[in-house]
Formats: C-alpha cells, structure tokens, sequence
C-alpha cells in the first residue's frame, strides 16, 4: 500500500532524525559529566539523575514516534488524495463513457501535469472510437449494399418463370459486377488493415519504376477518357514494402483519373530531394476548397456532388494512402490547385 510506504518513509525519516539528536545530546552530556569536578557529590544526585535522564527519553521518544506516525498518516493520505480521484475517475472512464474527464481544481503541478496528459489521452481515445464506430459502420453498409444487390438480381431473376436465356444472362452478369466491386472494396478494407499494422521488412524500392509500371496499366483507361498523362520520373530509390508502395502510387493515379474531368491531365513526379525519394500527383478537376481537403483522406468520405456521382470508388483510396505513408513515417501533404483538382506529394525519409 502506497500510503503506509509513504507513512514509514515520513515518520522513518523524522524519528531518525530525532534520535540522532537525542545521541548527540546524550554525547553532550557524558562529556560534560566527564569534565565535573572531583569533589562533586558523586552519590545520590547522579542516581537520581541518571533515572531521570533515561525515563524522560524514552517517554519522549514515544510519544514522538505516535506523533510522527499520525503526522506522516495524514500527509501521505493528502497528498495521495488526487492520485485517488484520478484513479477512480479512470476506473470510471471506458469506452462507452469516454467522454468524462478528470477534475484538475487544484495548485498547478506535477498531479495537474497528470491529469492534463490524461484528458489528452482520453480525448484521444474517444476521438479513436468514435471513428472506428463511424468506420465499421460505413464498411457494413458499403459491404452490405453489393450483396443486397445481387440478392435482388438473383430473385428476380428467379421469380420470372418465362425468362429467357438473355434476361438470366444479365442477370448474372450483373451480379458478377456488384460481386467484383465487394471483392474490391474488401481488398481496399484489407490493404488499410495492414498498413496500419505497419511495415515488417523493409526491401530497397525503386520508386520510379513502380509509378512507371502503374502508368502503363493506366494509360488505356486515360486515353479512354481523353485524359493526358504527363511524367517525369527520375530516380526515386527508397526502402520499405513494395506491395504497399504499389498500393500507394495505384491509388494516387487512380484518384488523379476517377476524380478528373474529360480532356483533362495528370501529371506524376518522382525525384530525389535531399535524398529523400518522394513521387508528386496533381490533377485537373473539380474545384475543391482547403477546408475539403482532410475529409478527402477520411474513409468513405465524399466531398462534393462531382465526386460522389463516381461509382467505381469506395472513398478509401486516399484514406489507404494515408495509412501507407504513416507506416513508413513518410511525410504527406495535399493542396487544391488553383484551376481545380488536387496535388498529393508524398516523401519518404
């Protein structure tokens, strides 16, 4: 128990303390007995002053110990008090009551350093759990919105007795298409899961040879949209997951084009700057307003009407670049460009 520690630590102390004075005095006293002149009464006085002398010490002595004892009691449990508080408040707190904090009334010092940090982190908390329950409640219903979908199908489909060979032949197809965009959306789910997990192995990554392999696969879906893609990669060595880097630039490329406009452009960088490799993507598009940026990295987040009218999208390809760029400790920024559409620069150190 922390306060009779603190009890025997106080009152240990202080009684040391006495009885080093109290030798000290005894000393003194020999001493001065020592030095007493030959023909002073050696008999009686010095009996009775010898009972006197250990009697009075040790009635003192005790008296003192219960004095120290309570004294040292009654500090250790004030100054104990707001760790007390502190932790019945935190005992208190879990996560369906996050929202408490703790009472600071009081001199500012150590204890209220405390209990700062701790409201810190309990905002923090409550601000992890609410978006992991506004998380797990987007993921269910974007998960649950293809499987209604191909249920709908399937029974309409079935419920048909005279439907011919084509209508069943759609009816299939369309489910194959509301079945790849769940696969889909989980491999997003997936690849958020394990980038906030973080890098295990770090690999030598060319940077620029995967955000060239990207742009190769990129280019039909580009042209079909009439949109210009402009690059200029220079070397980019680095080192992490290159799975999760391709994820990366995948995503990137992919958002620079899905929130494009027909006749658009999208211009990719990769370089060195102070050794350190980063790979910049900015876009044509829809205008966007510096306020609107930091929804666009939160999941399942739609900012404007021009880009929520997009259905190949889950609204986690930016929140997955995030998480990416966290695991390697690379540094992300994003700005609107000035004629609409968006700039992503991500550096890895």
């Amino acid at each position: 128990m922390l306060r009779a520690q603190l009890t025997l630590l106080y009152s240990g102390f202080f009684l040391g303390l006495l009885a080093a004075v109290l030798l000290a005095t005894n000393l003194l006293y020999g001493h001065t007995a020592a030095r007493a002149p030959a023909n002073a009464s050696p008999g009686t006085d010095r009996v009775g002053g010898s009972h006197q002398f250990e009697f009075a010490p040790a009635a003192i002595g005790l008296a003192t110990a219960l004095v120290a004892l309570t004294g040292a009691w009654w500090l250790a449990g004030r100054f104990l008090r707001p760790l007390r508080a502190i932790n019945t408040t935190a005992q208190e707190i879990s996560a369906t009551n996050l929202n408490r904090r703790l009472d600071l009334d009081g001199p500012n010092d150590e204890l209220t350093d405390l209990g700062k940090t701790l409201n810190d982190l309990f905002a923090r908390l409550e601000a992890s759990f609410e978006a992991q329950r506004h998380f797990v409640a987007n993921a269910s219903h974007e998960l649950r919105t293809p499987l209604a979908g191909q249920r709908t199908l399937l029974q309409v489909a079935l419920a048909d007795p005279e439907a011919s060979t084509e209508a069943l032949r759609m009816a299939c197809e369309q489910a194959l298409q509301l079945g790849d965009q769940q696969e889909r959306l989980i491999e997003a789910l997936l690849t958020l899961a394990t980038s906030e997990h973080g890098v295990e192995q770090w690999e030598p990554v060319d940077l620029d040879q995967i955000t060239e392999t990207v742009i190769a696969g990129r280019r039909q879906q580009a042209e079909h949209r009439g949109i210009t893609i402009d690059a200029a990669l220079g070397p980019a060595p680095t080192t992490g997951d290159p799975r999760l880097i391709e994820r990366l630039v995948t995503n990137l490329v992919d958002n620079a084009l899905r929130h494009n406009t027909p006749g658009g452009q999208v211009e990719i960088t990769t370089n060195l700057v102070r050794d350190n490799a980063y790979i910049a993507v900015s876009n044509s598009g829809p205008a966007i307003s510096p306020a609107e940026v930091e929804r666009l990295f939160q999941p399942f987040q739609q900012v404007s009407s021009q880009r929520a009218r997009h259905t190949d999208g889950h609204g986690l390809g930016l929140t997955i670049v995030r998480a990416i760029a966290h695991a390697h400790s690379a540094v992300l920024t994003a700005r609107p460009n000035l004629n609409g559409g968006l700039h992503v620069e991500v550096t890895f150190h």
